[in-house]
């Protein structure tokens, strides 16, 4: 395996946008990605695929390499050796490798790694959080999960397809996929693909979408012709399938504090073919108030840690701090109590977010049903998803119905 100049160049660049100047993996890589035309598939695979491993392992590979934050270009490149020697490349005669110690980077590998705050590369405060919520057995096995790499999986647009049509277009791009039983509108890649540039996608046929942020809008039993509300929309991924349960029929509010979220929405719907879409930014609170008792149905997927999905962002490892989780538990607790009054009465609620941590999702749901606004709801049931068990993202959902 050889290492190419202007790839590694590229990488060490990206690591510098990342770790120092604190942007996010997702949007380097893209910019990244673009730098250079005449790259084939391999290529890019390279430096996507080396970028957010390494942001993945930092800690490790930064205490193996004996740097410390902020990073200067040469503390990369010494980061960067570590990743090649333990991924079995031979460094090239370049000056940044000249004085890499190989045999003391894997000595240091196998003796950091019967370390987990090493092994699995993990601020300590986080480590210690996760133990005290999940317990030692249940944080090992779903923070291991959590660095594996994401696979990437499809929600196919059943307003324009159905999931062996996709599938068997795919299969003419030599991209196969799996179709997933518990999963009715998932199809999983077998291998990685950027499925972006098909036509299939430019068309509106599919979504990328993790298998398990899927289960939501159905946990919320959307149907044709109901009133509907996206609480806390974003760009709209969950919205999108909700369109589509409800097979355009009805009145879906796509909300967000957020314009260009919106905006991006906007132009998610109009390739996939929802047209029963409105959208509104909450800017102020009259815009709650107009729709108090009006829903048949509400989701709420309220802001959290991003717990449940280190394995798609690796780099929130490393952004996020004690001080955040304490003041989006707060947030939380407000969104619950202020657009859980939208519901009307006989209507359903699902509360969900991408976190495993009790604090943030059970227990949240808990407290509320003991304030004068939750007494109003009964609880139906809950989901809790770990990777660790189904092999998608963390999640949580519950389901609450407002009493007639």
């Amino acid at each position: 395996m050889r290492l190419h100049r202007n790839l590694v160049f590229t990488v060490i660049d990206s690591l510098g946008f990342i770790f120092n100047d604190g942007e996010y993996a997702d949007k380097v890589v893209a910019r990244a990605l673009k730098k250079d035309k005449r790259w084939g598939s391999a290529d890019r695979k390279f430096v996507a695929e080396t970028i957010y491993e390494i942001v993945r392992w930092k800690r490790l590979y930064g205490e193996i390499a004996e740097v410390k934050e902020p990073y200067n270009r040469d503390n990369l490149w010494r980061i960067f050796a570590v990743w090649a020697v333990l991924r079995g490349y031979n460094l090239p005669d370049w000056k940044y490798f000249e004085e890499t110690p190989i045999r003391r980077i894997k000595g240091r590998f196998d003796e950091l790694s019967k370390i987990r705050k090493y092994r699995e590369s993990i601020p300590d405060w986080m480590d210690e959080l996760a133990v005290k919520e999940l317990g030692e057995e249940k944080w090992e096995k779903e923070l291991a999960a959590q660095n594996e790499q994401a696979r990437v999986i499809l929600r196919v647009n059943t307003l324009k397809t159905t999931r062996e049509k996709l599938r068997s277009i795919l299969m003419d791009l030599d991209i196969d996929t799996e179709m997933p039983a518990e999963y009715p509108d998932a199809l999983i890649l077998k291998e990685r693909s950027n499925v972006f540039l098909t036509q299939a996608f430019k068309d509106g046929l599919f979504e990328v979408q993790d298998a398990s942020s899927q289960l939501v809008a159905r946990f919320l039993e959307v149907e044709p012709g109901m009133r509907v509300v996206d609480t806390c929309a974003g760009a709209g991924g969950k919205t999108l399938h909700m369109a589509s349960l409800m097979e355009n029929k009805g009145q879906l509010i796509a909300m967000d504090l957020y314009e260009s979220k919106l905006k991006q929405l906007k132009l998610r719907a109009k390739r996939n073919g929802a047209f029963n879409i409105e959208y509104r930014i909450i800017d102020n609170t009259k815009v709650i108030k107009r729709l108090h008792e009006k829903a048949d149905r509400v989701l709420i997927d309220a802001p959290c840690s991003g717990l449940g999905v280190l394995k798609r962002n690796p780099d929130s490892k490393w952004k996020l701090q004690p001080e955040f989780i304490d003041n989006i538990k707060k947030t939380q607790a407000e969104v619950l109590e202020n657009y859980s009054k939208i519901v009307k009465p006989g209507g359903k609620l699902v509360y969900a977010t991408c976190s495993v941590l009790p604090s943030e999702n059970q227990e949240q749901i808990k407290h509320f049903l003991t304030t004068e606004t939750g007494q109003q709801f009964s609880f139906v049931k809950d989901s809790k998803i770990l990777a660790s068990e189904s092999g998608f993202d963390g999640f949580y959902m519950a389901l609450l119905e407002r009493k007639k």
